[in-house]
């Protein structure tokens, strides 16, 4: 079982993986029910979304509450766009509504958002100005979603570049990184329509970065969400029954790291 001094500052990363998402909230809720809260979170795609109401003071209750309620026609509208089919505006406005149009400078623990720049394919760390504009910019899925011009970048998903976003926490003072990684035992869906043809490729075009990535990582945490897929909401209870369970091997110890 990992154990870390119980003073330790902690540092938290929560990765993309559309519904699988909702596992992040199990993680959450377990994590804190064993005194340990981040000094630190960053979030890339679905795990930016779930990182932004947390940093901003929103209770692991009401997360739950949000994303099981949550449809994907609540967040995704037909884009008259060239660059994508749908528009994820109605993601930032949600957002909006839950946690106020706010600036990274304001959050209760500090925020870090992995997206990338589809014009020169570079990391992007966001974590200054508007929130919203910024998970907006990381859950953009090329081909599904339109990308975001932000600060002179055209973003999509920060998944391309930073499935797991670990490097926003490596300079951030914290002494224990965990990593969330919801894609490394989940195999691949058989595609039933475009949206899941789009999630495959993404998956398979970032599974190698990202199990080297994630040596930067003190402890990960990958829970097994294999007998799920990754766009149906009905399953976010289980998703985050799943999330809770992993999570349950972190203990903190008073004399220990």
């Amino acid at each position: 079982m990992p154990q870390f001094a119980s003073d330790a500052r902690i540092g938290l990363a929560l990765g993309g993986g559309s519904v699988l998402g909702a596992a992040h909230i199990g993680i959450l809720k377990a994590l804190g029910e064993n005194g340990i809260h981040p000094a630190a979170i960053s979030g890339t795609s679905i795990g930016a979304f779930i990182a932004a109401m947390y940093a901003f003071g929103l209770s692991v209750e009401a997360i739950e509450e949000i994303a099981t309620e949550l449809r994907w026609l609540d967040v995704s509208q037909i884009a008259l766009s060239r660059y994508g089919l749908l528009s994820n505006d109605r993601m930032g406005e949600l957002l909006a509504e839950v946690i106020g149009e706010v600036t990274f400078e304001e959050a209760e623990i500090p925020l870090s958002i992995i997206a990338a720049d589809i014009r020169t394919g570079e990391r992007v760390i966001l974590n200054s100005g508007n929130v919203a504009p910024a998970v907006m910019a990381s859950s953009s899925l090329p081909g599904i979603y339109s990308p975001m011009e932000l600060d002179n970048h055209f973003l999509v998903d920060g998944g391309i570049v930073e499935v797991v976003p670990l490097s926003p926490l490596l300079y951030s003072g914290v002494d224990t990184i965990i990593g969330v990684d919801l894609l490394s035992k989940k195999g691949l869906d058989t595609p039933e329509n475009i949206i899941d043809v789009m999630i495959n490729a993404y998956n398979i075009a970032t599974r190698n970065a990202t199990s080297i990535q994630l040596e930067e990582a003190d402890i990960v945490l990958a829970p097994d969400l294999s007998d799920f897929n990754m766009t149906d909401t009905n399953q976010v209870p289980d998703l985050i029954r799943k999330g809770y369970e992993t999570a349950q091997i972190l203990k903190t110890d008073s004399l220990h790291r």
